[in-house]
């Protein structure tokens, strides 16, 4: 049977399952394997990690590993047009603070988009690329009360330029181990397929021709619900509770027995599953192996390793359950705070600031070159009526 053959045959039981599963186009960026985990353009995600931002953005953007002449090119693009204008500054600066950061950081992106779009998808996306660590420092720094934000120099890298502008310390150096867990947090979420809900929802939105900034405002109200990007803030708070009830001194036995406890009065336990994986999130081993290096006695870290191994042997009891593996989500919190982050609320904001950048190549793609450059027609599935009277 042909994969156009399996596609047409829907039962009942396959709607309202989110699409989960049905193909419905190309991602060129990213791809997951269920037991080997993300790649970005057929390369581990965990090869690319110890690189630089901007050699492994330059792979995502070419679909290709750029020759050392195109990557230079695209790095000199990317720090002249880093910068965000006064005018944009100004009108973040005006909007609320209440509320989740997400909420400001998806309106930054309209702001951006009103004062400098240039309703091209290939220069917006290069732009906000470039544009991302100055406009999420001031989103960050805004919203915080730390203080204006610095203008990025053009000496200093992409993820460095980002630590320069934050300004948590009030404009002193930020800790360089910190600079270092914000660049792998970075690469580590750039892309991650097609079909994950941010990247869908922005080229849906992008499909009826709204431009990028408005296309990555979507996204980022995609980014922002607990199932997604926030789901990072709430598995720390799931670390920090089980620290405050057993101590950091708790030993594996006694972190099972807690989440047994929690699964029988059906509470739930944070960082575990994944939609696709089938093993432990290759993203989440690299940060896992991070912190056991460089924190691993910090309290949380001590949790999360208990976590890590009692998780997988109690949830794998239950068959119903297809992964009880760690999910990148499960360390990446904890990572942030042991380095001396210790902001949850901005931990979507910095989710937000990689994924952005996979997700205006992937509308570049769908609006430019897909269909031999006729682009993908406007989203509209099939929906059946269905009569809730009967």
């Amino acid at each position: 049977m042909s994969e156009s053959e399996i596609l047409f045959q829907i039962t009942a039981e396959n709607l309202e399952t989110g699409l989960r599963g049905y193909p419905c186009g190309y991602c060129t960026t990213s791809f997951v394997d269920p037991t080997k985990g993300l790649f970005y353009v057929g390369k581990p995600v965990s090869s690319l990690s110890d690189q630089k931002p901007e050699d492994v953005i330059a792979l995502l953007y070419h679909g290709k590993e750029p020759t050392p002449a195109e990557k230079a090119a695209f790095i000199a693009e990317l720090k002249k047009r880093a910068a965000i204008s006064e005018k944009t500054i100004k009108g973040i600066e005006a909007l609320p603070r209440e509320g989740h950061p997400m909420k400001l950081f998806s309106a930054a992106l309209l702001v951006l988009g009103m004062c400098e779009g240039k309703s091209d998808y290939k220069e917006d996306c290069l732009n906000v690329i470039a544009k991302m660590p100055h406009l999420v420092a001031t989103v960050i720094n805004y919203h915080a009360g730390w203080g204006k934000t610095p203008a990025p120099k053009a000496e200093l890298g992409y993820m460095e330029n980002f630590v320069h502008m934050l300004q948590m310390k009030e404009g002193k150096s930020l800790d360089k181990g910190l600079e270092q867990v914000f660049t792998l947090f970075n690469i580590l979420h750039y892309d991650h397929g097609g079909g994950n809900l941010s990247a869908f929802v922005g080229k849906a939105v992008a499909s009826g021709l709204e431009d990028m900034y408005g296309s990555l405002s979507a996204s980022l109200c995609a980014l922002a619900g607990p199932r997604h990007g926030k789901a990072n803030q709430d598995c720390l708070h799931f670390v920090e509770a089980v620290l405050k009830e057993l101590g950091e001194n708790a030993t594996q036995a006694e972190v099972e027995a807690l989440i047994r406890k929690r699964l029988s009065s059906g509470e739930l336990v944070f960082g575990f599953g994944h939609a696709v994986l089938r093993v432990e999130d290759p993203r989440a081993t690299v940060q896992y192996d991070y912190v056991e290096k460089h924190y691993k006695d910090h309290p949380l870290v001590k949790i999360a390793r208990h976590l890590r191994a009692a998780g997988p042997k109690v949830l794998s009891e239950n068959p119903k359950i297809s992964n009880p593996y760690p999910n990148v989500d499960a360390i990446s919190g904890t990572l942030l705070t042991a380095a001396g982050f210790g902001y949850p609320q901005y931990f979507t904001v910095l989710f937000g600031l990689s994924r952005c950048v996979g997700i205006a190549i992937q509308i570049v793609y769908e609006r430019l070159e897909a269909r031999s450059g006729k682009g993908t027609p406007i989203v509209r599935p099939k929906y059946l009526y269905k009569d809730k009277s009967k």
